[in-house]
């Protein structure tokens, strides 16, 4: 019950972020203009961007399924891509993407994936976003420096340090058993002082999935093929999930800037926001997206294609993946009765 009420209240806040935000876009925006940019948008080039979307989702599954297939869990394609527009919506309502990952291990493991198998296989998969996110982030604002001004500079170097921390824990907890056994001591202590009861028991269960974890963990690192496919996959997949960036351009029958360009940006765009602990960055990514930018579209446009780019890699896979959360949980619930 308490987990429901928390859900629901990371929901509110999720959509009232997003009117906010809407409000502050929109308010100094006339009707006129808004109408006068949306009714010559392409919509061909907004159909590629909502595919890119579909690919990046897609992907992501492809890359959980080859770990999970490794380590020996049954699970289809189909299962996996369902695994990843989960993560997407519970990533996107809750703060700092915090929820993402938890509830893809509960649907695993109502599909009788074991824990320490599911959180091996997404584990794997962020650790390798997070490498692929800093790489691609660092290399696009060397090339793209012009763009930035000293806000946007010191907000990205916030989101480096912020995912690097994030891949630095990462890396321990799939290379380091002694580091992982010291965490969870440290964890212990903290749960001792809050007087949680049953600490033993807790201790001796987080210590029985981490020997698990650490047995599949060995036999994966080993596996180096597999590493190299789901690292390849994963920078094909971030290139186009940025791409969306160009396809959003041409929406809009820009010209002047070339796909190499404008990928970049949206790779710096998403280093300097995805450490921001707003659920789904909403306000924080308009933001950005405006400053950055602004240089490459006219005054008049920059609001509405800013709409349009959130509207195909954010607020429209929002709602899919909602839709997904429900109908398998209708389904699941049938199956139970």
């Amino acid at each position: 019950m308490g987990s429901t009420k928390k859900l629901v209240r990371n929901f509110v806040v999720f959509v009232a972020l997003i009117l906010l935000t809407l409000w502050v876009i929109l308010k100094d925006q006339s009707i006129t203009e808004i109408v006068d940019v949306y009714k010559d948008v392409k919509m061909q080039y907004v159909f590629i961007g909502i595919l890119c979307m579909v690919v990046f989702l897609t992907l992501e599954g492809v890359n959980i399924r080859r770990t999970l297939k490794e380590l020996g869990e049954k699970t289809s394609l189909k299962n996996c891509i369902k695994y990843s527009l989960i993560g997407s919506f519970f990533s996107s309502i809750t703060p700092a993407a915090s929820g993402g990952q938890p509830m893809q291990i509960y649907y695993m493991h109502k599909d009788g994936i074991s824990v320490a198998h599911s959180t091996l296989a997404l584990l794997i998969n962020l650790t390798s976003m997070q490498i692929t996110t800093i790489s691609l982030a660092i290399f696009s604002l060397i090339v793209n420096y012009k763009f930035m001004n000293r806000v946007l500079i010191i907000l990205f170097c916030i989101g480096i340090f912020l995912n690097g921390s994030a891949l630095v824990i990462l890396l321990i907890s799939i290379i380091s058993r002694r580091i992982s056994k010291a965490l969870i001591e440290f964890v212990v202590k903290i749960l001792k002082f809050f007087k949680v009861k049953n600490l033993y028991r807790k201790k001796k269960k987080f210590l029985k999935e981490l020997k698990r974890y650490q047995n599949s963990a060995k036999y994966v690192k080993s596996n180096k093929k597999l590493m190299i496919k789901i690292f390849i996959t994963t920078i094909i997949q971030f290139t186009i999930y940025y791409s969306i960036a160009y396809w959003t351009y041409l929406a809009l029958d820009q010209s002047g800037s070339n796909i190499f360009e404008l990928t970049t940006m949206q790779s710096v765009l998403f280093a300097t926001v995805s450490g921001i602990p707003s659920p789904g960055s909403v306000g924080v990514s308009e933001g950005a997206f405006i400053e950055i930018f602004r240089n490459i579209y006219p005054t008049h446009m920059i609001k509405s294609a800013t709409l349009i780019h959130r509207g195909i890699n954010f607020y429209l896979f929002v709602l899919i993946c909602g839709i997904v959360v429900i109908v398998n949980d209708i389904k699941s619930r049938r199956e139970e009765n």
